[in-house]
């Protein structure tokens, strides 16, 4: 975003991202130049704003989810030691009972 000042007279152009190609797109000039550009800043604060909320948010949720992921570990080791107590060994990824020698 560019507001520009050439010989008196405001113009404002937009920057514009296609592929790995930036470009400046004309908006307008004078007061028109000026009006789009306090929008494209207030949309653009705003949309930081809602970045910086889901940010809050998310770290809320990996906190709450932190103590989940603990017990669901234990639980894990839990269930292995009593297959492995049981007499039970893993083949590929199962669980299968040992054979009795």
């Amino acid at each position: 975003m560019a507001l520009e000042n050439r010989d008196g007279n405001l113009y404002y152009y937009r920057s514009v991202r296609r592929g790995d190609e930036v470009r400046k797109v004309y908006v307008g000039s004078g007061d028109l130049a000026l009006i789009a550009y306090e929008q494209d800043v207030m949309s653009r604060a705003a949309e930081e704003h809602r970045r910086q909320e889901e940010r809050h948010e998310l770290e809320q949720l990996e906190a709450l989810l932190a103590p989940v992921l603990e017990i669901g570990g234990a639980a894990e080791i839990l269930a292995r030691a009593h297959l492995i107590a049981g007499g039970f060994r893993r083949h590929k990824g199962e669980w299968r009972r040992a054979r009795s020698a």
